[in-house]
């Protein structure tokens, strides 16, 4: 793969957002709460979608330092068994508005951490939830587990509960680094954790790794690369770290100055880049790896790869209904965020209400460019003839901001533009996300005063 110099990485390092959503989360709004995402929920019973379903756990035994999820670290069980009992109650209260002829394809559990949950909860969450919903056969069922603390009896509790997918957090096995981001996990207790995966039948292990992290050089984390790709993932997810210590105060904990330097983040990147295409892994986009055969490979190959707050999937045309603390639901028209703090979520589950703090209603102009920001990144290429007879709208004029932008990234090697198509070039590959903002109109909005987003490089 090419290599960017550092010139062209200082040039595009600027904040951005990752387009799990468009509008981006930032601009959802408490102007629309729980009265609007009923109205919607009863409006789109026809809409012929299918399901997925998410699961927000968040809890976490232990606080690793580097986390920008929504989560809780305690070590007092009666808060997550308290936490359920609220869990259930809203996914009644939304099974109660929803069809029972649609079909759930979809169900992922993430967190915090999933497997915070004993083997006997996980099986009350699960039966809840197949009794309230309509679950294809076939459902493609993914569960996020930290090894730490995981069991042999949590593993069999997942998959006895439908999971066939699995993804586990890794980040980095050299122990400098585990120590500085407080997530101490020998290389054994991974092994072993896929081993049991494996032996009970899991179709798919992901792994996740993170570069960026205190302490990481490109000679100690190709030895992390090495010993990961011997225990075989199917799909290997590497993420930047991002580092926002304004939105996340836990992450003043990390010692800036054990950072590593952006010559040596370039090194990881490429580092990672190269050892993962040696070892037959397709590069998806936006940090994910996968198989040949695996299906988002295909659906990229085929174009009907899909992006959204689960990360890239081949289920387009499902609503997302969420359940928990902070979690994101979707519609076509709508997104909606649950209450973040417990006592928030809990009290609006309480009082019998479906606990959103704030939503969206999206508009044409945004489909329009949610479309396109998608194309560019699952298809890593956008057919300007074709997406304008489909929007029925004249292209270059509609989009003459980004056309500009566009035609200063391609003299940078980013993108090829011709008549017909914006295609991303293999250097551009690094720069998805700066590719991708092109077509974001909320971008031209005055700044805030801290960055809403990470750094894209």
């Amino acid at each position: 793969m090419m290599t960017p110099s550092i010139a062209l990485l200082e040039k595009y390092s600027k904040p951005g957002p990752r387009y799990t959503s468009y509008p981006t989360a930032p601009y959802f709004t408490e102007g629309f709460g729980e009265k609007e995402w009923r109205e919607e929920i009863a409006q789109s019973q026809a809409s012929g979608r299918d399901l997925s379903l998410y699961v927000h756990i968040p809890f976490c035994d232990t606080l690793c330092y580097y986390c920008g999820c929504n989560m809780v670290a305690t070590r007092d069980y009666s808060k997550a068994c308290n936490y359920l009992d609220f869990l259930l109650r809203e996914i009644d209260l939304v099974a109660e508005l929803t069809a029972k002829d649609r079909v759930v394809r979809q169900l992922h559990w993430g967190g915090g951490t999933p497997t915070y949950l004993k083997p006997t909860d996980i099986a009350r969450l699960a039966t809840h939830l197949r009794a309230r919903f309509n679950f294809a056969p076939e459902v493609e069922a993914g569960c996020e587990v930290d090894p730490r603390d995981l069991t042999r009896e949590h593993v069999a509790a997942l998959r006895a509960a439908g999971f066939n997918r699995i993804s586990i957090g890794v980040q980095d096995l050299d122990e400098r680094v585990q120590r500085a981001v407080n997530r101490i996990q020998p290389e054994a207790m991974i092994r072993d954790a896929i081993a049991w995966m494996r032996e009970d039948g899991f179709t798919s292990i992901n792994v996740d790794l993170m570069v960026g992290l205190p302490n990481q050089s490109v000679e100690r984390f190709a030895h992390t690369l090495v010993r990961v790709i011997e225990m075989a993932p199917d799909r290997l997810a590497v993420f930047g770290y991002a580092h926002v210590p304004w939105m996340k105060k836990h992450q003043k904990l990390i010692k800036e100055q054990d950072l590593p330097s952006f010559p040596v983040r370039l090194g990881l990147q490429m580092l990672v880049h190269d050892k993962l295409a040696e070892a037959g892994y397709v590069y998806i986009g936006m940090d994910h790896f996968a198989k040949p055969d695996d299906e988002l490979v295909r659906a990229q190959r085929n174009q009907t790869l899909y992006r959204n707050f689960q990360g890239y999937t081949t289920h387009k045309h499902s609503d997302i209904y969420a359940f928990g603390a902070s979690a994101i639901s979707q519609t076509d028209d709508v997104y909606t965020q649950n209450w973040k703090r417990l006592a928030d979520y809990q009290g609006r589950v309480d009082a019998g209400h479906l606990p959103i703090e704030r939503g969206v209603r999206i508009t044409r102009d945004d489909k329009i460019r949610r479309d396109a920001i998608t194309r560019i990144m699952c298809d890593l290429a956008l057919e300007r003839k074709i997406f304008a007879q489909h929007w029925d709208i004249d292209f270059d004029a509609y989009f003459r901001a980004a056309v500009v932008t566009l035609g200063e990234l391609e003299q940078d090697g980013l993108v090829r533009l011709s008549s017909a198509r914006i295609e991303v070039t293999e250097l551009g590959r690094f720069f998805l996300r700066n590719i991708a903002m092109c077509f974001d109109a909320y971008l031209e909005a005055a700044e805030p005063a801290k960055p809403r987003y990470s750094k894209t490089i």
